[in-house]
């Protein structure tokens, strides 16, 4: 018999569905290939807009994800101490019969003795929800200890934020600063966008202490010392200023550049803007010689000099406020050179590549659009300088003020959502700062006002007691952290054991793996959940945890609620929560289950009867009688979170899902719901989109035609124009509150705090552990970055992923080592001021030679995540998070930014020597889980698919 052809498009398998990826926060779109129903290959989805066909290697990895050994199986009940990972397996219904059992009394009794923080989850539009329908203010997301800085910092500033509220303009731009950025975050698209950029020849600067991925191929590297980059912007503003080479025409137009502050020292209103009767904000008119409308066109707004109301205050508007202060010789390249680590002349380069960029490239689209004044433009003038900044600026305790300085310096620029500039994604922008304020009182039915996480526009909008102190566990919208819009998860656990400001009963957590990679002061934060009182009962009463693996936190759990696989559930990336929009159009989308998880067998054979969390939760809800979840009558509400993400309204005709909406499907944004949308989504491959009018896709914050559309759908109450914000009234408003006015003052020892840090105006200050430790002591930066093949735990648990790392290095400067001793990959000690670890050290000349750093969350316990006893992550990996305090040298408050709460975790000053000892093991060691033993036989998959394809193809042949 002839052999047969060779087929050159063999088809990856015999079907292939389309969902959304969850292997990083990126949120791409998958094809799942399968085979004898089970995982053959995956790829991306070109139709997808998030990615369009791009997947790297965690999406890909997926499969591996979805089989790895570590899946939970069943709800687990503790049977040994807590912290051993000692449990017996249970059925659903007691699991959910004792959480019940804890909670309802909670409820009863006090709803805030029931704490809930969530980690990486992307349903926060259920979780925060299900919070307020409990009553409880102890909710909290993990941006806390992630991004709030650069979330709070754009939100009060420009109304939107980078991340992923906002993107470059990748089509146009012709000069790109990416600070600060890693490659574990929105890694694909930004990918494709930096091909953009290298294909039409823009230049790519890279300002990081860590050279690597996007700074690897970045036309400069600016390797700067950790904590400074506000200074470093400050001195490029300073230039700009210096220069003259400012878009104040943008300025008055877009910003507050001319609204008048009030200039009264010592009075109630200093610092406040100048009103009318109306509460519209004034300007001071030169055609007139007097204060007039700010917003009002046809007008001639000064923006230096002094001005006398008629009323006789002084008042100044904001620019000459922001001229001084920036014009200030300590700002100069010069003065903060050495600090930067960055020379001056580059300073100066680079001041003049930016001017050069935005104002002599002469960008010009030939598209007519209309502003919020009526006034008809022929065309959208662009300014070609975009930035982009990540963790790396974020996760500092003056983060906060260093993301303003950036939206400074593009505001400079007239580059704020201009052509070739920094762009907003729908929703994004909001009126600032965003409406929704922190809920904080609960009504009749138990119920809070509104949601736990939200903006807070003055003090009274802070979650405190009648003496000023905080309401929350974690203390966030306290007078120690005002603005800490996501909550904050990191101080909660200290703050449980401790009974601060109360003692709790039950802390709920998903997805946080707070005994491990992500707490800062790891060994006693372990401690901390296993403290018993003297009594002999744990201190923190009762942990119920969820999670789809066997993670270091899940030990330390009461009870375990197992989650399913991304490729199991239902999921909702909504508009309401953390769209994927782009700066174009308007995009949500799904997960919807691929395999049912009771057919889902683990690695042993044995079923797996898992649930996901978000049923669980609505459930639970039903269970407890919560009053959005159930009906009149008691019976459910909602059959499980699908049913909830299609019939739930967040407000009339508002749901969580934007697409296809209506009784017949044919509403885009708002519309009743509509019981076929979850298939209407699946038809599509997963995800919905709408494209923004050509004439409304640029200055959106002023855009007439824009803000009308982003009513249509919900995002805006009005379309009023968003003023951007150089200064900040509501900071202003905390400062007079710290000097003694207003209704609502802080307590004595948090008032010199609250003065310093709520300046209106970005400033800059040294982090607080550098500032608070010695220099000769601890004279070396140490940083995490995450890498672009791993996500946390979920990736460096991950067998294909283990293959290209399986352990981490402490990564020292070749210039650096020798200094202390050290050769490379040698053992070596590293201190900071709150401990030791060992690690081995490895040379490599991508890190400012003042930094050393790591990969973050390679290094795991033993016994965690079914590796092998002897696992290189175990041995060999190690976390910086033993060094890092999770409160500051002097103990006064959290390791975190003053404003936000935002955990500092690149804050890290720390010391290096070799290891006296012969070590070959990294330190500290613990005492290995009792979890269940891993299969020590290599990890593979797809051998016996491929037997039994081989066995099928030959019976064919010889038929």
């Amino acid at each position: 018999m002839a052999e047969p052809a060779l087929n050159l498009s063999p088809s990856p398998g015999d079907d292939a569905k389309t969902t959304t990826c969850y292997m990083c926060a990126c949120r791409c779109g998958i094809k799942v290939w399968l085979q004898d129903g089970k995982i053959r290959y995956i790829q991306g989805n070109r139709e997808h807009p998030v990615n369009q066909g791009v997947l790297c290697a965690k999406g890909a990895s997926g499969i591996m994800q979805h089989y790895s050994p570590a899946r939970l199986r069943k709800p687990l009940l503790r049977v040994g101490e807590r912290g051993a990972g000692e449990f017996r397996e249970i059925e659903w219904d007691e699991a959910l019969e004792i959480a019940t059992s804890w909670l309802a009394p909670i409820r009863e009794r006090n709803p805030d003795e029931f704490a809930f923080f969530t980690g990486r989850d992307q349903s926060q539009a259920l979780t925060g929800w299900w919070a307020q329908q409990f009553g409880t203010v102890n909710y909290a997301a993990h941006g806390g200890f992630c991004s709030v800085n650069m979330a709070a910092g754009g939100l009060y500033s420009v109304g939107g934020s980078f991340w992923e509220f906002g993107e470059p303009d990748w089509e146009h731009t012709r000069y790109l600063m990416l600070w600060g950025v890693a490659e574990d975050h929105d890694s694909n698209p930004i990918k494709l966008g930096l091909g953009k950029l290298k294909a039409h020849g823009a230049k790519i600067v890279a300002v990081n202490p860590v050279r690597s991925g996007y700074g690897a191929i970045a036309d400069e590297w600016i390797g700067i010392r950790p904590g400074t980059d506000g200074l470093f912007a400050f001195a490029l503003a300073h230039e700009l200023l210096r220069m003259d080479r400012i878009d104040l025409d943008y300025l008055v137009r877009y910003a507050n550049a001319h609204w008048l502050v009030i200039d009264h020292p010592g009075g109630a209103d200093d610092g406040l803007f100048a009103r009318d009767a109306d509460g519209n904000a004034l300007c001071w008119n030169t055609d007139t010689n007097a204060a007039t409308d700010a917003n009002a066109i046809g007008i001639a707004p000064a923006v230096v000099g002094e001005y006398v109301l008629a009323d006789g205050r002084k008042t100044r508007p904001v620019f000459q406020l922001i001229a001084d202060r920036y014009l200030d010789p300590q700002y100069s390249p010069d003065a903060v050179s050495e600090r930067c680590g960055i020379p001056a002349d580059t300073i100066r380069r680079i001041a003049r590549e930016l001017t050069e960029a935005a104002f002599d490239s002469k960008l010009s689209l030939p598209i007519a659009w209309t502003d919020s004044w009526g006034r008809e433009h022929a065309s959208m003038e662009g300014r070609p300088v975009a930035m982009h900044a990540m963790r790396g600026i974020s996760a500092h305790s003056n983060g906060f003020h260093t993301c303003r300085a950036l939206h400074l310096l593009q505001l400079l620029l007239g580059a704020v959502d201009a052509p070739g500039s920094f762009r907003y994604q729908p929703p994004f922008p909001k009126p600032i700062p965003p409406a929704n304020r922190p809920g904080k009182t609960r009504k009749a039915d138990s119920v809070l006002d509104a949601a736990p996480l939200g903006f807070v526009h003055g003090p009274e909008d802070l979650v405190v007691d009648a003496q000023g102190q905080p309401r929350r566990i974690d203390h966030a919208y306290s007078w120690a952290y005002p603005l800490s819009a996501h909550g904050m998860m990191h101080t909660v656990i200290r703050n449980a054991w401790a009974g601060d400001p109360y003692k709790i009963d039950t802390l709920l957590m998903f997805m946080a793996n707070m005994s491990w990679n992500s707490a800062m002061n790891t060994g006693q934060t372990m401690q901390w959940l296993t403290d018993k009182d003297d009594a002999g009962e744990y201190r923190i009463p009762r942990i119920i945890y969820s999670d789809a693996y066997a993670s270091e936190m899940v030990a330390y759990a009461d009870l375990v609620l197992p989650d399913t696989t991304y490729l199991e559930r239902f999921d909702a990336i909504s508009m309401l929560d953390r769209p994927i929009s782009d700066a174009d159009g308007a995009s949500d989308a799904i997960r919807h289950p691929l395999f049912d998880p009771q057919t889902q067998l683990d690695e042993d054979g044995e079923a797996r009867d898992v649930r996901g969390f978000q049923s669980v939760l609505i459930e639970l809800g039903t269970r407890l009688g919560l009053p959005g979840l159930v009906n009149e009558d008691g019976s459910p509400k909602y059959r499980d979170y699908a049913d909830y993400i299609v019939r739930h309204e967040r407000a009339p005709g508002v749901g969580l899902l934007a697409g296809w909406r209506g009784e017949h499907g044919d509403a885009h944004g708002k519309g009743a719901p509509n019981p076929e949308q979850l298939q209407r989504y699946i038809d599509n491959g997963g995800f919905w989109r709408e494209e923004i009018p050509e004439s409304a896709r640029y200055f959106k914050m002023a855009n007439r035609d824009y803000l009308q559309w982003a009513q249509r759908f919900g995002f805006v109450p009005n379309d009023q124009p968003i003023v951007l914000q150089l200064y900040s009234e509501t900071l202003q408003k905390f400062r007079l509150a710290a000097q003694g006015h207003g209704a609502m003052q802080p307590p004595a020892e948090h008032r010199e705090r609250v003065a310093t840090y709520f300046d209106p105006m970005p400033i800059w200050y040294e982090p607080f552990e550098h500032d608070q430790t010695s220099r000769t002591t601890f004279p070396l930066n140490a940083v995490t970055q995450r890498p672009m093949f791993m996500y946390h735990s979920w990736g460096s648990q991950n067998a294909w992923l283990r293959q290209i790392t399986a352990r981490n290095y402490l990564y020292l400067h070749p210039d650096t080592g020798p200094q202390y001793g050290i050769a490379d990959e040698d053992w070596i000690e590293v201190t900071s001021h709150h401990g030791t670890i060992t690690a081995q050290a490895k040379f490599a000349a991508n890190v400012q030679p003042d930094t050393v750093w790591t990969w973050n969350a390679i290094g795991k316990r033993k016994g965690a995540w079914r590796l092998a006893k002897n696992a290189p992550e175990g041995e060999k990996g190690f976390l910086l998070n033993h060094l890092i305090s999770d409160v500051t040298p002097k103990g006064d408050y959290a390791n975190a930014d003053p404003v936000t709460g935002q955990a500092a975790w690149f804050d890290l000053r720390v010391s290096i020597r070799k290891s006296d000892a012969q070590a070959n093991e990294s330190a500290p060691q613990f005492a290995p889980l009792h979890f269940k033993p891993a299969d020590e036989r290599p990890l593979r998959y797809g051998a016996q698919l491929r037997e039994s394809t081989s066995r099928r193809r030959n019976k064919e042949t010889t038929r």
